[in-house]
This record gives structure tokens, C-alpha cells and sequence, in this order.
């Protein structure tokens, strides 16, 4: 039996709940996927609460000109990066009131980039403003853009939803006292 998997709006759901349960706000920087994250957590239920905007960045000179992210950072490491994924989540949460940020770069297609990346390498970076920066890199079979699109933005989701509980669980430890 195949196993189903969760719809986008329900994980865009859990992740907007899980992250009102540890007290986070979230804001994007995407680039391959085109503004799609902001626009499923802005649909989803808590948006309004939680999600506080997105930066779309789709190409080397905007990352450089919206974000600030270093030309030096991309020329060294291409934009299709950890450090460069890094740098958009951090840059995210400078330019933004949220706590928490996730950044998407990466190829969906239907060719290689200019730096010949292939198709299907996504690098997600998640940045929180007082726990650090995280970091996955995916790499997807190639398939039609759309749908490369859509197990982007599941695995982001996933990924952002993880980390929410992590920083909801490590606030807990810290309200923990002792037992008498």
C-alpha cells in the first residue's frame, strides 16, 4: 500500500501551529521556489498570526540587492549553496521582525543553472534568532517543474516544522524546575 502524503496546506498548517506553540514568527526568502512557500503560509490557517512575509530573490542579483547577500559569497560557492542558503536565512531574519526564517535556493528545472548545478539540488537553511542556523540539502529526482516545486515546499515545510519543535522543547527545558 502506498503511503499517503500529507497535502501542503495541512503541513503548511502544522508548521504555522507548531510554531505559535513555541512562541515563533516565520518569515521566507525564496528562490527557486518563486514566492510559493509565502503563499501556502499565508493561505494556511495562523498565517496571519505567524507568518509575517516573504523576500522573493530569484536570481543572483537579487539575492545581492534585496538580501545582501556578499557577491563574493556566490561567485565563490555558486548561489545553490549551503553558505549562500545560510546567508538568505540570516539576512531573512535581519530584515524582518519574524523569529524564525527559512530559505530555499536551489534548481527545479527543467535544466541545469549557469554554474551547471543540476536539477533537483535544494539547499534549505532555517536561522533563529537566538539558537542558530540549520542547514539540509536535497537532491530530488528530476520531474516537471511544478512538481519539483511541490517536494520542495514539502520538505521545507517538514524541515521548518522539526526545528519549531526543536526550539519549543528547549524552551520547555529551560521553564523546567527542579523537583523537590
Amino acid at each position: 500500500m502506498k503511503k499517503r502524503v500529507p497535502e501542503l496546506p495541512a503541513l503548511a498548517a502544522d508548521l504555522l501551529a507548531a510554531a505559535k506553540r513555541a512562541g515563533l514568527t516565520i518569515a521566507t526568502a525564496e528562490s527557486c521556489t518563486a514566492g510559493t512557500l509565502a503563499a501556502v503560509l499565508a493561505d494556511a490557517p495562523g498565517g496571519g498570526e505567524q507568518f509575517h512575509g516573504g523576500f522573493v530573490t530569484y536570481t543572483k542579483q537579487s539575492k545581492i540587492e534585496i538580501l545582501g547577500v556578499e557577491t563574493d559569497l556566490i561567485r565563490k560557492h555558486s548561489a545553490v549553496s549551503q553558505p549562500v542558503a545560510e546567508a538568505m536565512a540570516k539576512a531573512c531574519l535581519a530584515r524582518s521582525s519574524a523569529s524564525l526564517a527559512i530559505a530555499v535556493t536551489g534548481v527545479a528545472g527543467p535544466e541545469p543553472d549557469e554554474d551547471n548545478n543540476p536539477v533537483g539540488e535544494i539547499h534549505v537553511a532555517i536561522a533563529h534568532r537566538h539558537s542558530g542556523t540549520w542547514h539540509r540539502k536535497y537532491e530530488f529526482q528530476k520531474r516537471q517543474r511544478s512538481a519539483m516545486r511541490e517536494a520542495i515546499l514539502r520538505a521545507a515545510l517538514i524541515f521548518a516544522q522539526q526545528r519549531c519543535e526543536s526550539v519549543q522543547l528547549t524552551n520547555e527545558v529551560k521553564h523546567e524546575t527542579p523537583a523537590s
